[in-house]
């Protein structure tokens, strides 16, 4: 099969490569980009785990295949926080032990990214309503809905504060 170029931004670095047509997002990002932390489940785009955002929306990546995200950003759960520094969504998922076998945890937190950047102070159905595409088979959803719940008055308060500061 004829391999075709591609090039995209992963986690704000630049990667160009050459696959083949068929070739999954999810396998481009693993096995050619060497991140692993996107996880593969269902493989049928139902369970979640692959969840990342391309261009901020969150996506199935082994529903997408490479070639068609050439030219977009896409952001995996390594792009999320900075080096050892957990960001709020990370933190709050840690503090409040909304994780068990972590699986399902990369996909969570792309959807919760997405939710948060467009609805800064969910409801906890709306939250709900946010991950009824993300399965966990370990937590009962309890704590993670309260995380998200503190994640987003976390970043609420960070940027009142940044606000408050850039004023002064």
């Amino acid at each position: 099969m004829t391999r075709k170029a591609i090039s995209l931004r992963i986690n704000g670095r630049q990667h160009n490569a050459e696959v083949e047509p068929r070739y999954l997002l999810a396998d481009f990002l693993r096995h050619q980009v060497g991140l692993k932390g996107t996880h593969i489940g269902c493989e049928h785009g139902v369970c979640g785990a692959c969840t990342v955002l391309i261009d901020g929306q969150s996506a199935r990546s082994c529903l997408h295949f490479a070639i068609d995200v050439s030219g977009c950003e896409v952001t995996t759960i390594e792009g999320f926080g900075s080096g050892a520094a957990l960001d709020p969504v990370q933190q709050a998922f840690s503090e409040l032990h909304a994780l068990q076998c972590g699986f399902c945890t990369p996909g969570m937190l792309a959807t919760v990214h997405e939710l948060l950047a467009e609805n800064d102070d969910p409801t906890e159905q709306e939250i709900r309503h946010a991950l009824t595409n993300n399965l966990c088979r370990c937590t009962g959803y309890v704590n993670i809905v309260k995380a998200v719940s503190l994640a987003a008055s976390k970043m609420r308060e960070a940027r009142k504060v940044s606000i408050e500061e850039s004023a002064q």
